[in-house]
């Protein structure tokens, strides 16, 4: 979701920056002191200056004569307010001196007039407001390197005084992040210097000064936002090789600028240009080109003639076409062209054979060019959020070995269109969204009667020509669209918001009908004609069919109708993929304003984090219960409230995105001088990512098409109705690309195959597979490429990454979703049913089955044979029980509780946790909690704890399937409702849920741990695999909104109901340099200890990245 800088790029421009070459050559700190033996590993955290001063004892000061020997002195980060004459007196000899990162409110002019060999200044990162008269440095000869960064040098509007132009032999000055509005006039004189750093200072234009400096080989401008414009005369600095102007307001560039034979890397991201000069392929040295986040709307034709350029940036414009000749940039190995509106690739895109970095997601590219697997050393590959039909996304999504593999396999065979679409009927329980789906069905069978599902080509997905039992079709197709290697099912606990249960279908109510319209005549719907087994009461769980709507064309939906029964929420996120029409159900007779968001609202947040962007139809069914003005007056308050939900959502996201614009107005320093301003100590990388987040959940919103469909089954016409507008927004080639995807023959003849009626084993071996894959005519090294599609378009499951599975290839998935509807069924009655059907069990068995189901339904615990017990069915022999709890495991349904690391001795059964089922069970942590041991006393530690707050929703079923994610990494766990508390190691973790109690509040979860302050590393090392195994998951709701923050220790251990929270980035950057102690903003005469906000080391992912 947010970009990330471009690998290579950052790495050029960290080598070449300035601020990267200030004091290169700086001396290393001196090394620390041993640690005692209980302070903590080597790898633990540094010390606090005044610790490690306690624990190396006294030192012996160096002679005089040594410190006037001394030609390197590193004074960071000490917190220095002044530099007293003596030192400077001392240090004579002194070449290096290092002191940035203090107090410094004044130039140390007296200690510097001593110090007249220094060639090396650093003064950065302190709080100068002026130079004087600049006696003090011009007196300084011998300077080569001088950095005065990130003070407030132009803060009172003085500026540099003019004897800095005195410093003759100045090789590399560094003045960026000053507030500077102009540059001594006498800058030019400096004929020496290479480097020249002035970033995001306050220049109002181009500084005429800059054009003399002709020995000049590297100049950042960036961040001065109101520079405008370069002037012709830059063609004067002849040796310039790196040039930044991000972000400088820059709407067209001079042809001087062409002129600049020298010239390496250009930065001109950022801007408001929309073409580049006529002269620009003079450049012939350039290897770097940014033009990311200006107003191109066709691709400079100029830079095809650059044949040395190797990595080029155009993300963010609005580029439509790329030209044909791209390939005569033969030595480009990256290239960025993400978030543009280009719909397709040239040819000659696959001769970039140096090509590394291959960036395009965000456009409308729909076909890649043949031969594109031959871009085979393409390593950073992004495609998504593009609407692929040749390859098919879900191949494309795998990367370049698989699109190679799949254009191979279409050489090798015809190609085969199946136009199928995925159809998904949601929303609360007695909606009417079974009814709703058997009338469109009976309508396409041209009246047949309601109780054949063999009317209108229907027939359960899976098992072309099995009979099944049509009382209760199982669930049939797993759509695990994301990273195979992660998947995992989630469980949710019961949401509080779901409505009440309605009756479905009330009988004789008059059939209602617009006004001015002809009544129709309604099909037969008398409960004689019903089934026994389909009933008009609703689902009895998840259904899914085939259904072939228009049999000329061959459309084919393949219908998902999800329970409304919460019960079944532990699996159905699985079932919201991209590429799917999804009609959300509310019953009009029951529906009241009042209950809008648990009938509407909570639906659509659910729906648009697991799928941004996502095709919505809404269908208000039980329209002949309700009078002709309140069908009206109920379609319009749906249609109003939708619109207003979706109003203060995106109002709530651009007033986020303006205060992230605000933060990025301002100085890092200034964000970095107190925990009062927004985003304490937040980096501009983290706060560009964290726009481009919001930015991304801006620009996918929920497609709701309108007006809301009034529906009643014994009305033809509205059946009709809704069936031609299903038809109508499937065929629509904008919304739904994928409809017309094209597959390798052999891929379709493998997947009927694997469907065919004999094969109704539960799963089939790699080997199996293998030979029905040579039927196809698929060798085995073909074979991998069509089962990874099949198992990311959902057709059957088969982990490639997985040890154990993917020696296996799960295709029957009708019995698959049969054994994991047992594990949704929380009726007592229905698992004893299970239980007890073999007649043998007696009178004792059947007491102590009956107490596993008890303790199944309350704590989520049951032992492996009971479990082989509930699936006899399905499963015959011990290793296909183990087989399959590996599956659920891998899946997030349950975790072992007891798994030993070789085959028991005495026969112990293997018990596994659901955490799902866990109902009021509370583990046992008060204690620790509160501060105290088992005895009650309480002791001196330090808490931490990180907290994930979700304002808009929580999804379902991530607490129970985070419980899963989590197993491997803790012990001696104890499992609540919305708490577990477990070890990791020696050191007690609490990872906590809790439900938002009003309407203003968000659902939140925290981790956290504790420890004494000298051994606060020990929890940091405990929860640090935690955050991120959570972070990983999050990754899956693309589209979910949600904040972290790490919480104020010194708060939480006074009690306080509302602590104090640091923003969560801080988690994914280095402690900064020099800082010990934090102030709390809700206690000012407390301060919070800089090891309990930051860890040692930064984690791998920020945790508000996607």
């Amino acid at each position: 979701m947010a970009q990330t800088e471009p690998p290579k790029a950052a790495r050029l421009w960290r080598e070449a920056a300035l601020r990267a070459r200030k004091l290169r050559d700086e001396p290393e700190p001196e090394p620390e002191p041993e640690p005692e033996p209980d302070a903590g590993p080597p790898g633990g955290p540094p010390q606090p200056p005044a610790a490690a001063a306690a624990t190396a004892g006294p030192r012996r000061p160096p002679p005089a004569s040594a410190l006037g020997e001394l030609e390197a002195l590193n004074l960071s980060g000490r917190g220095l307010e002044e530099l007293p004459e003596e030192v400077g007196a001392a240090l004579s000899g002194l070449r290096v001196l290092s002191l940035r990162r203090n107090r410094l409110c004044r130039l140390p002019a007296a200690a510097l007039r001593h110090l007249g060999r220094l060639a090396e200044l650093d003064l950065s990162h302190n709080r100068l407001r002026g130079l004087g008269d600049g006696g003090a440095l011009a007196g300084l000869r011998g300077l080569r390197k001088l950095s005065l960064s990130h003070n407030e040098l132009g803060a009172e509007g003085s500026g540099l005084p003019a004897r800095l132009a005195e410093l003759g032999r100045l090789e590399e000055l560094d003045l960026s992040f000053n507030r500077l509005r102009r540059l001594p006039e006498g800058l030019g004189r400096l004929r020496h210097l290479r480097a020249l750093d002035v970033d995001h200072n306050q220049l109002p234009s181009f500084p005429a000064p800059l054009l003399e400096l002709a020995a000049l080989e590297e100049l950042d401008c960036s961040g001065n936002r109101h520079l405008g414009a370069l002037p012709e005369g830059i063609a004067a600095l002849r040796r310039l090789k790196i040039l930044w102007l991000s972000g400088t307001g820059l709407a067209a560039l001079p042809e001087g600028l062409c002129q600049l034979g020298a010239l390496e890397s250009l930065m001109l991201d950022g801007n408001q240009l929309r073409a580049l000069p006529a002269g620009f392929g003079g450049l012939q040295r350039l290897k770097m080109l940014n033009l990311s986040s200006n107003l191109l709307g066709e691709f400079p034709a100029a830079i095809l003639a650059l044949p040395g350029l190797e990595e080029l940036y155009l993300s963010r414009n609005q580029l439509t076409v790329l030209p044909s000749h791209l390939c005569q940039l033969h030595q480009l190995r990256t290239l960025w062209l993400d978030n543009n509106r280009i719909r397709y690739l040239p040819d000659s895109i696959v001769l970039l054979h140096s090509l590394e970095e291959l960036v395009l997601q965000g456009n409308q590219i729909a076909i890649l060019p043949e031969g594109f697997g031959q871009l085979s050393r393409v390593t950073l590959w992004k495609i998504k959020d593009n609407p692929l039909i040749q390859p098919p996304y879900e191949v494309c999504m795998k990367g370049i070995p698989y699109i190679a593999a799949y254009q191979q396999e279409l050489a090798h065979s015809q190609p085969a269109l199946k136009p199928r679409l995925k159809l998904v009927l949601m929303g609360p329980k007695d909606a009417g969204k079974t009814l709703l789906r058997r009338c469109l069905m009976e309508e396409d069978g041209q009246k047949e009667d309601l109780g054949s599902l063999d009317a209108g080509n229907t027939q359960p997905r899976g098992c072309p020509g099995q009979q099944q039992d049509v009382g209760r079709v199982p669930v049939v197709c797993c759509p695990f669209l994301e990273d195979s290697s992660s998947v995992r099912v989630p469980a949710v606990q019961q949401p509080e918001h779901f409505p009440v249960e309605q009756q479905d279908v009330p009988s004789h109510v008059p059939s209602h009908r617009g006004k001015g319209e002809t009544p129709c005549p309604a099909p037969s719907l008398d409960a004689s004609q019903v089934p026994s087994g389909l009933g008009l009461s609703g689902s009895k769980g998840i259904e899914v069919m085939d259904w072939t709507a228009d049999a000329e064309r061959g459309l084919t939906f393949i219908v998902y109708e999800l329970a409304g029964d919460p019960s079944y929420d532990v699996i159905q996120s699985f079932f919201l993929s991209p590429g799917a029409l999804y009609v959300l159900v509310v019953n009009l007779s029951a529906y009241v304003p009042q209950r809008f968001y648990p009938s509407v609202g909570y639906f659509l947040h659910w729906l648009g984090s697991k799928v941004p962007h996502a095709v919505v139809c809404m269908v208000g069914t039980h329209a002949d219960l309700c009078a002709e003005r309140e069908l009206e007056e109920k379609c319009l308050d749906i249609h109003h409230q939708i619109a207003q939900q979706e109003k203060r959502d995106a109002e709530g996201l651009q007033s986020l995105v303006q205060q992230v614009d605000e933060a990025l107005g301002q100085d890092f320093d200034l964000r970095c001088s107190s925990p009062h301003t927004a985003f304490y100590g937040v980096s501009d990388k983290n706060l560009r990512r964290k726009k481009a987040q919001f930015q991304y959940l801006l620009n996918h919103r929920p497609q709701i098409l309108s007006p809301v469909l009034p529906f009643s089954c014994r009305d033809r016409c509205q059946v009709r109705r809704l069936r031609d507008k299903l038809l109508s927004v499937a065929e629509h080639r904008d919304i739904f690309p994928n409809l017309h995807r094209v597959l390798p023959k052999s891929w379709q003849v493998l997947e009927e195959l694997h469907f065919q009626p004999q094969a109704q084993q539960l799963w089939l071996s790699w080997w199996d597979s293998a030979r029905l894959g040579l039927q196809a005519g698929l060798t085995e090294d073909r074979l991998q490429s069509a089962l990874s599609y099949l198992h990311e378009s959902g057709k059957l499951l088969y982990f490639e990454e997985h040890l154990t599975l993917r020696e296996y290839v799960f295709h029957n998935l009708p019995r698959l979703i049969d054994i994991l509807n047992v594990f949704c069924q929380q009726d007592a009655t229905v698992l004893l049913q299970k239980l007890l059907s073999d007649t043998h069990i007696d009178e004792l068995r059947a007491t102590q089955l009956h107490h596993y189901v008890e303790g199944f339904l309350l704590h989520g615990l049951l032992p492996a044979h009971v479990i082989r017990l509930l699936l006899k069915p399905h499963i015959q022999s011990r290793e296909d029980l183990q087989l399959i709890l590996e599956l659920l495991e891998k899946m997030g349904l349950c975790y072992c509780v007891n798994k030993p690391k070789c085959k028991p001795l005495n026969g112990a059964a293997a018990w596994y946790k659901f955490p799902c089922y866990v109902k009021n069970e509370v583990p046992h942590a008060e204690a620790w909690i509160n501060g105290a041991n088992l005895s009650g006393q309480s002791f001196v530690v330090e808490q931490l704890q990180i907290e994930y707050s979700f304002p808009f929703i929580f999804p379902p079923g991530l607490f129970a399937r985070y419980s899963v994610q989590i197993n491997s990494h803790v012990v001696q766990r104890s499992d609540g409702k919305y708490q577990i508390y477990a070890y990791r190691g020696k050191v007690p973790v609490v990872v906590s849920y809790r439900p938002a109690r009003g309407a203003l509040q968000p659902d939140t979860l925290s981790i956290a741990s504790h420890a004494s302050l000298p051994n606060i590393w020990t929890a940091w090392q405990a929860i640090t695999p935690l955050v991120e195994e959570l972070n990983v998951l999050l990754q899956e709701w693309p589209g979910l909104y949600y904040t972290v923050h790490v919480l104020c220790s010194k708060c939480l251990k006074r009690g306080s109901p509302n602590p104090h929270t640091f923003p969560g980035e801080l988690l994914s950057q280095p402690r900064p340099e020099g800082l010990t102690e934090i102030i709390c903003p809700k206690n000012g005469s407390e301060r919070v200890n800089v090891a309990l906000v930051y860890p040692p080391t930064p984690t791998v992912i920020s945790p508000c990245s996607k």
